[in-house]
């Protein structure tokens, strides 16, 4: 057997990948127990006036402890067991914030008690004024913590002047902050996002559940200043909208978390940069109803899509996605691209989806420029079917922001240089009278072990529309 220059380079390319996402879970899965204070004095917010009664204000106690604490240099502030109903809380530099076991910050239903951050005029979002109040806000701070094992409520606050006309306060906003540590406690029924950060590094979420709201973790960077080095790791989010979104990442960790959504599992807007996702649970339906409907179906489990809600510019590329499991769920992986934003490598190795019920697994360039290397190993996916002939002869219109039903049930590839299909297997549970892929504009095409549902009438399974080089192994498929 001949090997080409090219196919070693591929494989040496994605060793080095591969090298690159291993150390980057090690990295994520060592101790950051030096990020959160250590050794200072602890400062009992009891102590300052609160009540934990859960009907008296307890914000102007709960910020005293945490002044007094910031002024002696750092420590830990302590809320014990009881129910603190507050407005904004500030968090401030080398602070740990403790929720104790049985204890519970509470969001006030008086929206005028809530504050917002101060958003850098660079940032698209500075414009959007009180959208960020939030519960808990730290802006510009270093070395903090917030910690478990108690729980965030943000009460559902309602806001008919807010997003939506109903969307309230964030639970927790940060922006501009570095070795941000979120550890062991819940947030339940936050008025919008339960977390939300913007231009942070260093950031730790680790063994957070997030019930109800909208978007569980959603973090933005911007042109001139990502968000770089983040993880997320032992999650668990039960959401009514995306459970993590954002744009603009570099060196993000995702793994060992559950997402379950009335939206999407993970959805990125923007441009990424050595993104990891890594042994997750995404299923549907979600818990919540979504937005003041009562849809809780889950949409796509992954989408990226960089440029669907506004213009952005930068790369997508170094995207490993691994071990991943899927039930009931729009599509499995949605990958769409805009101008302004050329897609590099995107590697899927070890995905089992099943129920997918209303697109194929996507990649798609709607720019001048393809997709550069998008290979899919080691997967298997089950989808509902049902879809007619004449659905195959539909015209294919760009994308929107949510998945839409296309000419193949299996995968659509759209402007790509290389798409790899190595040991996949495609099936359907109902009958479906479309091909299994459509490939237009795929500078190559390898499918190497690829299985899939043979149905009766569908004379090609695989349809091409300007397609280069097509390499088959081990597959019961004709090339015409």
């Amino acid at each position: 057997m001949k090997i080409h220059s090219r196919a070693l380079l591929r494989c040496a390319a994605f060793s080095g990948f591969m090298l690159w996402a291993c150390a980057t879970l090690s990295a994520a899965d060592s101790s950051v127990a030096g990020s959160v204070s250590e050794g200072g004095r602890t400062f009992n917010v009891c102590s300052y006036g609160a009540t934990g009664n859960g009907s008296t204000l307890d914000t102007a106690a709960i910020n005293q402890a945490i002044e007094a604490c910031s002024q002696a240099g750092g420590g830990e502030v302590l809320i014990p067991a009881g129910r603190y109903l507050s407005g904004t809380v500030h968090l401030r530099s080398r602070v740990t914030l403790c929720l104790g076991a049985g204890a519970t910050l509470a969001g006030t239903t008086n929206l005028a008690l809530y504050e917002q951050p101060e958003v850098p005029a660079f940032m698209p979002e500075a414009r959007w004024g009180k959208w960020h109040r939030a519960l808990v806000i730290a802006q510009d701070a270093e070395d903090v913590a917030l910690i478990g094992p108690g729980t965030i409520d943000g009460q559902k606050v309602f806001d008919p002047t807010g997003e939506e006309h109903v969307r309230g306060p964030h639970a927790i906003n940060f922006i501009n902050c570095r070795r941000f540590v979120l550890r062991d406690f819940s947030i339940v029924d936050a008025a919008n996002y339960a977390i939300f950060f913007q231009v942070s590094d260093d950031i730790d979420i680790r063994n957070v559940t997030i019930h109800g709201g909208w978007d569980g973790v959603h973090f933005r960077g911007a042109p001139e200043r990502w968000c770089r080095n983040v993880n997320i790791v032992g999650c668990r989010f039960y959401t009514g909208d995306d459970s993590i979104a954002g744009r603009y990442w570099d060196n993000v960790v995702i793994a060992d978390s559950i997402l379950n959504s009335s939206c999407n599992g993970l959805r990125l807007i923007g441009p990424a940069t050595r993104l990891l996702v890594n042994s997750c649970l995404f299923y549907g339906p979600g818990q919540r109803a979504y937005r003041t409907s009562n849809r809780s179906n889950m949409l796509s489990g992954i989408v990226l899509q960089p440029g669907a809600w506004d213009k952005t510019e930068g790369m997508l590329d170094q995207v490993y996605i691994a071990n991943i499991t899927m039930r009931d769920v729009a599509s499995p992986i949605t990958i769409w691209t805009k101008p302004g934003n050329p897609v590099g490598r995107i590697t899927i190795a070890g995905l089992n989806a099943t129920g997918v019920y209303r697109s194929a697994l996507s990649v798609e360039s709607w720019s001048d420029l393809p997709i550069t290397n998008v290979v899919l190993r080691a997967a298997n996916i089950e989808y509902s079917g049902g879809g007619k002939a004449a659905q195959a002869l539909q015209e294919v219109k760009g994308p929107g922001v949510d998945a839409r039903p296309l000419p193949a049930w299996g995968v659509y590839a759209r402007n790509v240089e290389t798409l790899i299909l190595q040991d996949v297997r495609l099936s359907v549970a109902q009958d479906d009278f479309r091909p299994v892929i459509v490939a237009e504009e795929v500078h190559q095409l390898d499918l190497d072990n690829l299985k899939f549902t043979h149905m009766p009438g569908v004379a090609q399974p695989l349809v091409k529309k300007t397609v280069g080089q097509v390499n088959v192994r081990d597959t019961d498929i004709s090339v015409r």
